[in-house]
């Protein structure tokens, strides 16, 4: 009879262990609530939003596409800054070819200096037809300069132009609303149709795949734990029992804090705490803001 009753009260702590474990074991060392990374993606450009397809309790990939803001201002001047760079492009041409006349101006003037200053060796030419032919160089090389400099100008000139298409074609990509992160939307910010302007929030998402138990602890606690160290996360199961998880400490605040007033402490009376987290892989029961309570192993 005593073995019976041993053997039945061993299966029923083995029970316990496996299923859960009753409140009133108050056997917990830290309580806190869940956390996510959430992330706010904002717009990027400024107009009506013509497609949104973005629901709250969706599920998105990172890199998915979920919008389209108006650019039709943006293509519209974008084809006026390309007209633009077409008739510079054209100036351009024009004056490379004045250079080139200038250029055989002055070849046709130097061979005719050459030919003046053997002339004049021999007595057959005079100083005024040299420096008459000096005179037309120097115009020339004047003039030859007078080109590049508005060259070089014009140059400048269509550099500017791509630089501001480059804008433009920057300011068209970010007019795709493109998920940033894995995740689930918990928030919805604006519907379709509506006219956003930059900055303006679009919608906030969440991984809920891995959740953040947000814990503090006394001083006296911290020799207790590291970095890396597996812990028991407890959370509710009904009105009497626990569910049992297993997390890990990712994280622990270097600087101590007045206990938050929506916080339990393992001592009721400590006034210093220090804050610490616990990744905990989420199995859809875990939920932001949901409490939670942790016994160190």
């Amino acid at each position: 009879m005593h073995k019976k009753i041993i053997l039945f009260l061993l299966a029923g702590v083995i029970a316990a262990f496996a299923g859960g474990c009753s409140k009133d074991d108050n056997r917990s060392d830290a309580y806190g609530n869940f956390e996510a990374v959430e992330t706010i993606v904002s717009s990027e450009s400024s107009g009506k939003l013509l497609e949104f397809n973005v629901e709250e309790g969706q599920t998105l990939s990172e890199g998915s596409i979920v919008g389209y803001i108006d650019t039709v201002q943006l293509q519209l001047k974008k084809k006026q800054l390309e007209a633009a760079k077409n008739l510079t492009r054209t100036k351009f041409k024009n004056v490379s070819s004045q250079v080139g006349v200038y250029q055989e101006q002055k070849k046709v003037a130097l061979r005719e200096k050459d030919r003046i200053e053997r002339l004049l060796k021999d007595n057959a030419a005079t100083g005024k037809q040299l420096d008459d032919i000096n005179g037309s160089i120097d115009v020339l090389n004047r003039q030859i300069a007078a080109v590049e400099t508005q060259n070089n100008t014009t140059n400048e000139e269509l550099k500017n132009y791509d630089i501001q298409i480059k804008q433009i074609d920057d300011q068209l990509s970010k007019s795709t609303v493109v998920n940033p992160v894995n995740g689930t939307v918990i928030m919805k910010f604006v519907e379709q149709s509506e006219v956003v302007n930059y900055g303006k929030p679009l919608y906030k998402i969440a991984d809920l795949n891995v959740m953040e138990l947000r814990v503090y602890l006394s001083g006296s606690q911290l020799p207790e734990i590291k970095i890396g160290q597996t812990v028991k996360v407890l959370i509710d199961n009904g009105k009497s029992e626990y569910r049992t998880l297993e997390g890990e400490i990712f994280w622990i605040s270097s600087k101590a804090e007045f206990t938050p007033k929506i916080v339990q402490t393992k001592e009721e009376r400590v006034n210093l705490v220090y804050a610490v987290k616990v990744r905990v892989r989420n199995d859809g029961s875990l939920k932001i803001g949901m409490p939670g309570e942790v016994v160190f192993k």
